[in-house]
């Protein structure tokens, strides 16, 4: 299911909506990583792509994460 979710990113309000299965690991990722998760969110707002949505940039982070502590599967 998509849920809205706001975060309050250098002093402004703003929503996303991400996938339950998305916002679970983005939490987990935060923990990981031992950072607060609006410091999460934020960082990967100032690194997106100025064309491109939070929602979208956020699945990706979570994409890219996953793929790095994943190891390939062969044969």
């Amino acid at each position: 299911m998509i849920r809205k979710h706001s975060a309050t990113l250098h002093g402004h309000r703003t929503s996303f909506s991400l996938e339950d299965g998305f916002w679970d690991e983005l939490k987990g990722i935060a923990v990981v990583r031992g950072v607060s998760l609006a410091s999460l969110i934020a960082e990967i707002d100032d690194g997106r792509d100025p064309d491109s949505n939070l929602s979208s940039a956020l699945r990706l982070h979570v994409l890219a994460w996953l793929k790095r502590e994943t190891p390939p599967q062969t044969g």
